[in-house]
């Protein structure tokens, strides 16, 4: 693709993001801090819309076919310090904040264990 074939939503400075057939884009968390994977997740424009408004991240979920506030039951939230999008805005970077585990297992990240010889191990 030349210069000239280049479309808005690649060089522009709308943001209009690319969702998918099921409305959803992803979102990669990082810790704002370490820079350490914290979590992926799904977006609607709803979600989007809310974290955009809020400063806090919220997501969609697929399983539960609904909105949700990262950290509402738990208190651990993500608050958000930046968002990129990629270059043809069909996913989503958040580098956050965040306020305790991001794992609902307790974890500080959701990707605490290593693949080892077909083994799950902890990541330590």
């Amino acid at each position: 693709m030349n210069e000239n074939q280049k479309s808005d939503r690649e060089i522009g400075s709308e943001l209009n993001p690319k969702y998918d057939s099921n409305g959803l884009i992803t979102a990669v968390v990082t810790d704002v801090s370490s820079g350490d994977i914290l979590m992926v997740a799904f977006m609607n424009a709803e979600a989007l819309d809310l974290t955009l408004e809020t400063g806090i991240a919220h997501f969609y979920s697929r399983s539960r076919q609904k909105l949700w506030k990262k950290g509402e039951s738990s208190g651990n939230i993500l608050n958000v310090a930046e968002m990129r999008i990629d270059c043809d805005q069909d996913a989503l970077w958040i580098k956050a904040k965040p306020a305790g585990p991001t794992c609902h297992t307790g974890a500080k990240s959701c990707f605490y264990r290593r693949i080892e010889n077909g083994q799950l191990r902890d990541a330590g």
